[in-house]
């Protein structure tokens, strides 16, 4: 019969093997992709003409940027995606020249898949009004965001609060202010 110490240390034995077990699967594991090739994975609607709606895929082909800003720990990190700017112009959003008179009370709402929404005024976006970079995020340091941040990240690196740096965004709505 064992005594109580051999009892511990085969216990503590069988936890070792085991935890070596599963630090060997997790680490040989390929990561499981945020979204399914061909899922829309953004989308731009409301009170616009021309509706939009974007795969990852699709995003990959637009033009890049950049921006390098500390998260909400104070984390330094670049960031790389789509300018939200670019996809207001491909959805035909009224900016520039446009946006004047009535338009000025638009606005974009966007939506997390939690249900977090935040709300942008359409100046706050145009460079006619502001020069400001709001990044629709899809990679941190050269990866593409964890499954806790993405697949799509807003980031609005010069706000002092991180409010309005939305995790797994995935829709944008215009709307007129009554």
């Amino acid at each position: 019969m064992l005594t109580q110490e051999w009892r511990i240390r085969a216990a503590f034995a069988v936890v070792l093997v085991c935890g070596a077990v599963l630090v060997g699967l997790v680490g040989t594991r390929t990561p499981v992709p945020l979204a399914a090739a061909g899922e829309v994975v953004f989308r731009i609607g409301g009170d616009i003409e021309r509706p939009q709606q974007w795969t990852l895929d699709d995003l990959a082909k637009l033009p890049r940027r950049e921006v390098r800003a500390r998260d909400r720990d104070g984390t330094e990190a670049t960031f790389a995606g789509v300018a939200l700017l670019d996809l207001l112009r491909l959805a035909e959003v009224p900016l520039g020249e446009k946006l004047r008179g009535s338009n000025m009370a638009l606005y974009l709402l966007i939506e997390a898949a939690d249900g977090y929404r935040v709300v942008f005024a359409l100046p706050e976006l145009d460079p006619a009004f502001a020069e400001r970079m709001v990044l629709l995020a899809d990679h941190r340091d050269g990866q593409p965001l964890s499954s806790t941040e993405g697949p799509l990240r807003l980031v609005v690196p010069d706000e002092k609060r991180h409010a309005r740096w939305v995790r797994q965004v995935g829709l944008g709505t215009v709307r007129r202010a009554p």
